[in-house]
């Protein structure tokens, strides 16, 4: 478990585990469409890898306006801070970039988890791919 690191990926010389990863989690397990999943927005986002011993664990993707998404950890790594680790590296790179919020669309079972990371809940609950959400903003100092 200490042989985590986030890195950011190329979302082409990456795509094999980005895909992998997100795949699994919000395709397999969460039955999200594959046509919500992949969009344009790929492209152009700032991807991170978290690895274990250089296997690719976890996801996520940073836009050019500060939204953070496709936070994804496969099932066996949960509960073991690969998301604490992968968010903290997309909210550095952020800060990095000069972006002053990060804004994030959180599944609502997953808010205590962006919380303790300075997210505040700023929307009702709406569905997404079937599933209840919530947006989040959290403001740099």
């Amino acid at each position: 478990m200490n042989n985590i690191q986030v890195r950011i990926a190329d979302w082409q010389k990456d795509n094999a585990d980005l895909r992998r990863i997100r795949e699994a989690v919000f395709i397999a397990e969460q039955a999200v469409p594959p046509e919500q999943e992949w969009d344009a927005d790929d492209v152009e986002a700032v991807h991170f890898l978290a690895l274990e011993d250089g296997y690719a664990i976890g996801t996520a993707r940073l836009l050019a306006d500060g939204q953070i998404g496709r936070v994804a950890v496969l099932r066996d790594w949960r509960g073991m801070n690969v998301g604490d680790a992968l968010m903290q590296a997309v909210i550095a790179e952020a800060e990095r970039r000069g972006l002053r919020e990060q804004k994030l669309t959180a599944q609502v079972h997953a808010t205590r988890f962006y919380e303790r990371l300075g997210f505040e809940i700023v929307s009702e609950e709406f569905l997404e791919a079937g599933i209840p959400h919530v947006d989040m903003l959290r403001k740099s100092h």
